[in-house]
């Protein structure tokens, strides 16, 4: 009796559950991150009041934590049970949103680089529309401050950006204990305080004193220069975790579509 053989097509077990391991650990990160937006908005009352969002003048950071955590939610989820469940649909899903990413990464990295001047114009008015928001909101006001002791800067191209906030503004009408004065972000430190000084910005700009003595007290430089510095100091390091991004990308994206092939196959051998 003659038998018959069958060419049996299966679906590839590593790449299946690398898929799925990894998207999993993808996907609990986007969980977290949308936990910490959420608890963040509810602290601030924005949760009981979301008329208030529009409110505030700047950028709010748990912007930030949502967007992140919204698209690491939804691709982890889609890598993760497309693996696990063999499902096609949300496979080619996760390609495409995975692909439409990178596109746009890649994009915004060209355009940044042909219009630099018009990124370094919009960098520019977004710290400055931070700064009139600066006392408006709690994350704002400790990631302009992050910003400016990280970098060592004080406003976009200078303390006199300060101006721009009606508590540390120069004119007659403001009656603010900061008037004429800069967060206490921009102070130099001193490494044999252990306390911070939070008034040490006081009044600093109301005295006549040249940019040389004004150095001794605040940082002089803006920010907008200071993080073009630290990018040129930094551009290998900065490149390097793009460019891994962009490869793990590539290799979620050429994963998916092994585990696609792999799945048609052994449905068209049925």
């Amino acid at each position: 009796m003659s038998g018959k053989h069958f060419n049996v097509h299966e679906v590839g077990c590593c790449i299946k559950y690398f898929i799925f391991g990894f998207n999993i650990i993808f996907w609990l990160l986007g969980v977290a991150f949308l936990s910490v937006a959420l608890w963040a908005w509810s602290e601030k009352g924005v949760l009981s009041n979301i008329s208030s969002i529009t409110d505030l003048g700047g950028f709010d950071p748990v912007w930030l934590f949502l967007v992140v955590g919204g698209v690491m939610f939804v691709l982890g989820f889609a890598g993760c049970i497309g693996a696990l469940r063999e499902n096609s649909f949300l496979l080619k899903f996760f390609s495409v949103f995975l692909g439409i990413i990178f596109f746009l990464e890649l994009t915004t990295g060209v355009l940044a680089f042909v219009f630099k001047d018009w990124i370094k114009d919009q960098l520019k008015f977004f710290i400055n529309n931070n700064i009139r928001a600066y006392r408006d909101d709690i994350d704002l006001q400790n990631l302009i401050d992050f910003t400016q002791e990280y970098w060592e800067c004080c406003g976009a191209f200078g303390p006199e950006d300060w101006n721009l906030n009606i508590y540390f503004n120069c004119t007659d009408t403001n009656l603010s204990r900061e008037k004429c004065g800069v967060p206490f972000s921009c102070c130099t430190k001193d490494p044999a305080e252990d306390v911070i000084n939070t008034q040490c910005g006081y009044d600093i700009r109301a005295k006549a004193v040249s940019d040389s003595e004004q150095k001794t007290f605040i940082y002089t430089k803006g920010c907008v220069p200071q993080f073009e510095k630290w990018l040129q100091e930094n551009l290998t390091v900065v490149a390097g975790i793009f460019i891994g991004i962009a490869l793990l990308q590539i290799f979620g994206i050429c994963l998916a579509q092994n585990l696609l092939s792999d799945i048609e196959a052994v449905r068209e051998s049925w």
